[in-house]
């Protein structure tokens, strides 16, 4: 029997508006091959089922910046996070702040990007164990902006420099009995290519299913 965590990740093929699924979906896989088995889906109602599932944490990679979740699918998704489940956002998996609910929960809602475009990232959050055996780097990627939910204690810790000044690419917060973690990085397969970024990746699966670094 496998010792594998399962996670679950939820995207859109044919349907996104920016950001397909496979491809971040292959370099995800071939991350966390290793201690975690992922399952991948384009059926949004895989989050009204989450409560019941076997599943340890969930992934969005969503890209449904026109559309709504059901009220169910909502439901679900806050139901697992707060009940102990983990919630990895990842780049435009943010879209599900339409719900001002998710938006909370998630902590910011993204505001605007300028032109995609080489840049650097930090760590900034020293000793944070997601930040163990990550370097600095940097990666083609969308610079995303965000506006913080100021009812809501998070630590960030990953910023990027843009035009001289450092922002939040990564935080961490408790919901509930759970725990939610948003990378910024994502916007194609190549941002996850830097060995930095991908240890980065791991280090999150690892905290969010509270496995020890191995």
């Amino acid at each position: 029997m496998s010792d594998k965590i399962k996670m679950l990740l939820v995207g859109d093929g044919e349907a996104a508006m920016y950001h397909p699924l496979e491809p971040v979906s292959l370099e995800l896989e071939a991350i966390l091959k290793d201690e975690f088995e992922l399952i991948s889906t384009e059926d949004y109602q895989a989050f009204a089922e989450l409560e019941s599932s076997e599943y340890k944490v969930c992934i969005s990679y969503t890209d449904c910046w026109k559309r709504d979740l059901t009220s169910g699918q909502t439901a679900g998704l806050l139901k697992f996070v707060a009940g102990g489940g983990s919630l990895i956002v990842l780049h435009s998996g943010i879209s599900i702040q339409r719900s001002y609910e998710l938006l909370q929960m998630v902590g910011a809602k993204f505001t605007h990007h300028p032109k995609y475009q080489s840049l650097n990232y930090y760590g900034a959050s020293e000793g944070h164990p997601l930040l163990t055996n990550v370097e600095d780097f940097t990666v083609d990627e969308e610079p995303y902006m965000f506006e913080f939910d100021p009812f809501t204690k998070k630590t960030v810790f990953l910023e990027f420099e843009y035009e001289g000044e450092r922002y939040p690419a990564g935080w961490e917060q408790d919901y509930g009995l759970g725990k939610v973690i948003y990378l910024q990085p994502g916007h194609n397969a190549t941002s996850f290519r830097p060995e930095a970024y991908r240890q980065l990746v791991l280090n999150s699966a690892r905290w969010a299913a509270a496995r020890e670094q191995v």
